[in-house]
């Protein structure tokens, strides 16, 4: 599937022998721009999904057969004020117009929840705003480059335990994806010539660790075995939604042990169990990066928790990347989905939920079309959500409380290249997190760069003789907001060469003329093509929160409406937005009756969970 426009509105193709500066993008023409033709075919369908894109033509005519194809003329690759148009048709029975649930969005979260409902029967219609499946983790292709639109770090991929949570989704829906293992979940290159390698072997990634902070020997051992105890009790329950009773309290019988262990923890930082055993400032600083990788803010902030899971479960399940990019695997569930007799429609722009009487009924599209449903599941941040889909002035307190509590987190500058693959070293690791300087830019925008290279594991991503590097750094939308195009793209220019000069002086030298391709994207980019508020990857605490204790669970205080991703507990990341997909599906399952329910527990445990959400 070759998808010419993601959005990423800087776009070029560099030939081997130009000696112009590839930054100079004013002054750069991809190849056959003039003649790039899109052709659909309506009547060939791809399985499990509701369009298919044929192939992109260079230098091709206007096909003459109108009837059987919708051609559409792209006047450049780099245009993001183009939309393709026509694309989307319903995946299965387009006469069914009432489901149990409708799920807005396609990321990781909502196509788990959308999965796992289908599993159990429910009759699922899934709407898509974009024309592929997968939101942050789908993808999109360029001259022979597959390139992998959010994270190319993926946890819950793994063969053993229960938080092998993609992996479990999968199965579900009779599918199974191949891997491949990545050795190195992450190098460090940090202030002070730091340079640590997170082993997927537990037990080298501490001996490393010990090598450089000797004197804090049991500190680390008591920080990382506090991670263990709470990923060890997480990953010995069966993971279901913490707002149903029945399954909660027949864990806690089972498990109580397990339990407590993690109400214990629930409402504590990563960074304030690390100060109780470590005093080092730069090892803290270190457990700040960590935490970071995370949750794109120190320790902390971060819910311990949440840094539990992906600090042991790097080492317990590692870091396993699927074969053909992490855009197959929104691709494999959505072809599930189909399978399991549900549905997924694509250019499907939700503009408003439809609430009668103060429960949700259906969703109105912005070509015209509604569609009905007992349930509906927002898979768009709860900004999103509140603010946009459902009136402004209808927001109930419990968001009100949460939006005091949490601001949206800062997006991306994300850059996307084709470099030759002689510009690596020998046995480069596949993913680096770089802080060059000073500390305290940790957290400032452009501070510190995180690099994928997932052509090191799949080389079939890339032409031969090239490597891809995906490289992001935090970016807030106020940055890009209020200026001209033509200020825009200067500032693309700059910003871009600066991180790229950063890596070429501590990575690669000779970086900037290996460049054989190379595409921006801001957070104006993040909003408009995965539809997400300010271009946030999720919510971050205004000050210190007390754990995951603050964060939303699925139910909100609109009956019949449910969010799911990562603004919902327990928060970002692959895991998290897996777990809180399954969480969903199993508390609507419930509610319109898949699963076992107890309408007074429910009452009574909904009620307890909001109390306790206000201690926050």
């Amino acid at each position: 599937m070759d998808i010419s426009e993601f959005g990423f509105s800087t776009s070029h193709r560099f030939s081997p022998s130009s000696k112009s500066n590839p930054f100079r993008f004013g002054n750069q023409k991809p190849r056959n721009l003039s003649q790039n033709v899109f052709r659909f075919n309506s009547s060939k369908t791809q399985k499990g999904y509701g369009h298919q894109l044929l192939e992109l033509k260079f230098g091709g005519g206007m096909d003459k057969q109108r009837e059987r194809f919708d051609l559409f003329r792209l006047k450049s690759v780099v245009d993001v004020d183009k939309t393709l148009e026509g694309v989307g048709c319903v995946a299965g029975d387009a006469n069914v117009s009432f489901y149990d649930a409708i799920v807005i969005g396609s990321g990781i979260g909502g196509l788990v929840a959308a999965t796992q409902l289908a599993v159990k029967g429910a009759k699922v219609l899934v709407l898509e705003k974009y024309v592929i499946p997968g939101g942050s983790s789908g993808f999109y292709q360029r001259d022979g480059f597959t390139f992998d639109v959010g994270s190319s770090v993926m946890f819950g991929f793994s063969d053993k335990g229960n938080l092998n949570l993609i992996t479990q989704a999968l199965a579900a829906v009779g599918c199974k994806m191949q891997v491949i293992p990545d050795p190195t979940t992450v190098h460090y290159h940090l202030p002070n010539s730091l340079s640590i390698q997170v082993h997927k072997e537990y037990d080298e990634f501490i001996a490393e660790l010990v090598s450089k902070f000797p004197h804090e020997k049991e500190g680390i051992l008591k920080f990382y075995g506090d991670c263990w105890k709470i990923f060890n009790a997480l990953n010995s329950l069966e993971l279901k939604s913490l707002e149903e009773p029945v399954y909660l309290f027949g864990q806690f019988f089972k498990k109580p042990l397990e339990c407590l262990t993690l109400a214990y923890y629930l409402p504590q930082n990563a960074g304030n169990i690390a100060r109780k055993y470590i005093k080092d400032p730069e090892l803290l600083s270190f457990i700040d990066a960590e935490c970071f990788i995370v949750s794109t803010v120190n320790a902390m902030q971060t819910p311990m928790i949440n840094a539990a899971m992906v600090l042991c479960d790097r080492h317990f399940g590692g870091i396993n990347y699927p074969v053909g990019g992490v855009g197959e695997i929104a691709k494999s569930l959505a072809k599930g989905l189909v399978n399991q007799g549900s549905e997924i429609l694509y250019k499907a722009n939700v503009t408003n939920i439809m609430v009668e009487n103060g429960k949700t009924v259906g969703v109105n599209l912005s070509d015209g079309r509604r569609f009905f449903a007992k349930t509906i599941i927002s898979n768009a941040t709860r900004w999103d959500t509140f603010g946009k889909l459902l009136k402004t002035e209808d927001l109930p307190e419990e968001e009100k409380r949460f939006q005091r509590s949490y601001v949206k987190a800062p997006s991306f500058l994300s850059i996307h290249m084709g470099v030759k693959a002689d510009v690596l070293p020998p046995n480069t690791d596949c993913h680096h997190f770089v802080l060059e300087d000073d500390w305290k830019n940790l957290e400032e925008p452009y501070g510190s760069i995180f690099l994928s290279i997932p052509t090191i594991l799949d080389s079939s991503l890339a032409p031969e003789g090239n490597h891809i590097l995906h490289i992001f750094t935090t970016s807030s939308i106020e940055d890009w907001e209020g200026i001209s195009r033509k200020a825009y793209e200067t500032k693309k220019e700059l910003v871009s060469e600066k991180i790229i000069s950063r890596l070429e002086e501590k990575l690669f030298p000779g970086l900037k003329s290996s460049i054989v391709f190379i595409e921006v994207g801001t957070p104006k980019t993040h909003r408009r093509y995965l539809a997400r508020d300010s271009g946030t990857y999720g919510p971050m605490p205004r000050g210190i929160p007390k754990g995951l204790l603050g964060m939303p669970f699925n139910t909100t205080a609109v009956k019949g409406l449910y969010c799911v991703g990562d603004s919902c507990f327990p928060g970002q990341g692959v895991i998290a937005v897996a777990f809180s997909g399954v969480m969903c599906a199993h508390r609507v399952a419930a509610d319109v009756g898949f699963e076992k329910k107890n309408a007074v527990l429910d009452v009574a445990l909904l009620r307890l969970l909001g109390w306790l959400r206000t201690l926050a």
